[in-house]
């Protein structure tokens, strides 16, 4: 499974720039990749772990601004297409030599 979550924050002020760096810095931390600006994701192992992910995700939002959360299936993700542009990523991102005990 995967998390995608999408934000919109405002970076009018000082403080509103601090609290998106600070999300950002916090979605990184926690695992979370960047898919475009304002677009992250994360891999999920199952429903259980999906939701844990988000239940970290609302821990950890600003007091003002948009953030929504999607929670998909490999299978969904894999048929993602791509407009225009190319996906270009130094990071590995696929669950190929994934091993489930």
């Amino acid at each position: 499974m995967r998390v995608i979550v999408f934000f919109d924050l405002p970076t009018e002020t000082a403080k509103d720039r601090h609290e998106y760096s600070k999300f950002r810095r916090s979605l990184l931390k926690s695992g979370f990749m960047m898919m475009q600006e304002s677009v992250y994701i994360k891999l999920a192992l199952n429903q259980n772990n999906a939701l844990s992910v988000v239940e970290s995700v609302r821990k950890i939002k600003p007091a003002k601004g948009l953030v929504q959360v999607l929670t998909i299936t490999e299978k969904q993700f894999q048929r993602m297409e791509f407009i225009t542009g190319e996906h270009h990523s130094e990071i590995v991102d696929s669950d190929e030599r994934l091993l489930i005990l």
